[in-house]
């Protein structure tokens, strides 16, 4: 069967086995023809007579057959698009499922499901997002569990076996730590065929850090085993190899978390400083709060938060994150939260100069700040990504307060701000302080927020309202600046 193009965007969840939607009983689905081990990407409804331009690949593709004429050739189309199913609905236009069509999917090998009149085919849309969420829910869990059992391993006497172990054990495989040479330093799990560990191997070769422009990981298939290589950090050339007999969504973040532990437990001769923020970080994965891990980071600063996003739109994973970590020298890295998975948080023992724009991100920088004040700074930090989106440049430094502005004392200054602004809310104040860094602009502002243009003048407007005052006068909001600076 041909496979979707290269370039079709991710699906929201893990796919969805098709026996577990045909086990819904509500729904009344019957197989009539073709496979029954088809995987289900999305839900899509057509009545075009050929809908090819219009499928990514993976699809349950629903339809009642308004302009089916030609069931042969509408299937072929279909299994040319990726399409993994086909459900039929009987009623209003057919009374039945054509036999031309069940005769069709059954030699393209394309499954086909019968529709009763009762089902609608929203309930089934609904039904394949329901078990898509359930799936990625238990994904979370899954990998949630991985990372703390890694955790755990890290901080054993023994961390880089014990890590190696606990990953062979939540992939179910065969996990090695390989030099650039391919001799084994440890390894755990069950031994695959010879020739897939030959195989895997050569796979780490590709990526082993000896000659520039090598990739950071490289994926391969021997027969029925599932081969990944994944250089280490620390330029020291050693690469972890897996070898699985399944790929699950979440693996690859598994693999990620394992390959920033390994980086920092197998880089040999560390310094103090190193091994103190190798600490702090195995510390904050075992649960520790930032309070209880800063001293480990030291007490001078100044420290530098910097929020960052691909520049491209897509999603970064964890060995993605890392790199730019690693690039800007530092593996305090924190590739994604819950509720914002696209952007990447850095936290640079540096200052912000030394952040220089990095090809394919977006990045937004705090000014150097105190270990007292990450918090302040990470927000910081929020606002000038926002900043670099709306303007599309690639960086943004959210500069500290100088000028004559520095010369009020910041007890006085936070006092007055906290005055000027007490009528508004956190979203408005939130509106008005970008709004005034971006000149008034209501379309900048609209992407800065991710909201509609619409909102921004109401918010705007009602900022006006509440502090009865003129926004487009100009002492106005440079008054209103310098208090929301200073908040």
């Amino acid at each position: 069967m041909p496979t979707p193009p290269a370039t079709a965007p991710q699906p929201p969840a893990p796919p969805i086995p098709l026996t577990e939607l045909l086990a819904r009983e509500d729904l009344g689905l019957r197989r009539i023809a073709g496979p029954a081990d088809a995987e289900l990407l999305w839900v899509h409804t057509s009545e075009m007579a050929d809908p090819y331009p219009y499928l990514l690949g993976g699809e349950l593709l629903l339809s009642a057959g308004v302009l089916l004429t030609d069931p042969d050739r509408y299937v072929a189309r279909l299994v040319e698009a990726g399409a993994a199913a086909l459900g039929f609905g009987v009623r209003p236009v057919y009374e039945a499922v054509p036999e031309a069509l069940v005769e069709a999917c059954d030699r393209y090998g394309l499954p086909l499901l019968e529709v009763p009149p009762e089902t609608p085919f929203t309930t089934i849309a609904r039904a394949v997002w329901r078990l898509m969420a359930e799936a990625r829910h238990r994904e979370l869990r899954r990998v949630t569990r991985a990372q703390q059992a890694l955790a755990t391993a890290a901080a054993r006497p023994d961390p880089v076996p014990a890590v190696l172990h606990q990953l062979a054990t939540q992939l179910s495989g065969r996990a090695v730590l390989l030099t650039a040479r391919g001799e084994e330093v440890h390894a755990a799990g069950r031994r695959p065929h010879p020739e897939a560990a030959a195989a895997l191997t050569r796979l780490a070769r590709v990526v082993a850090r000896e000659r520039p422009g090598s990739p950071a990981s490289a994926t391969d298939t021997h027969g029925d085993t599932h081969l990944a290589a994944y250089a280490l950090g620390g330029g020291e050339g050693l690469v972890l190899s897996l070898a699985t007999h399944r790929r699950a969504p979440g693996d690859h973040t598994v693999a990620g978390i394992a390959v920033v532990l390994l980086s920092l437990l197998a880089a040999p001769h560390q310094g103090a400083d190193a091994a103190d923020r190798s600490a702090a970080l195995v510390r904050l994965l075992l649960g520790a709060t930032p309070a209880e891990v800063a001293p480990l980071l030291g007490p001078d600063g100044p420290w530098t938060v910097i929020h960052a996003r691909r520049s491209d739109g897509t999603t970064p994973d964890a060995l993605t994150a890392g790199a730019l970590g690693a690039s800007l020298g530092s593996a305090l890295v924190d590739a994604g939260r819950e509720d914002d998975d696209e952007t990447v948080r850095v936290l640079l023992p540096a200052t912000a100069s030394e952040a220089p724009p990095h090809p394919g991100w977006t990045l937004g920088v705090s000014a150097p700040t105190p270990l007292p004040a990450l918090a302040a700074a990470d927000t910081r930090a929020a606002r000038a990504l926002a900043h670099a989106e709306a303007t599309r440049t690639p960086l943004k430094v959210d500069a500290p307060v100088t000028g004559l502005a520095a010369l009020i004392p910041p007890d006085q200054a936070a006092a007055h701000a906290r005055t000027l602004l007490a009528p508004l809310t956190p979203p408005l104040a939130d509106t008005l302080r970008c709004w005034l860094s971006l000149h008034g602009s209501w379309d900048r502002t609209a992407v800065a927020l991710s909201v509609h243009r619409n909102t921004v003048r109401q918010r705007i407007g009602r900022c006006a309202e509440l502090l009865d005052v003129d926004l487009n006068d100009m002492d106005v909001r440079t008054e209103l600046w310098f208090a929301l600076r200073r908040e």
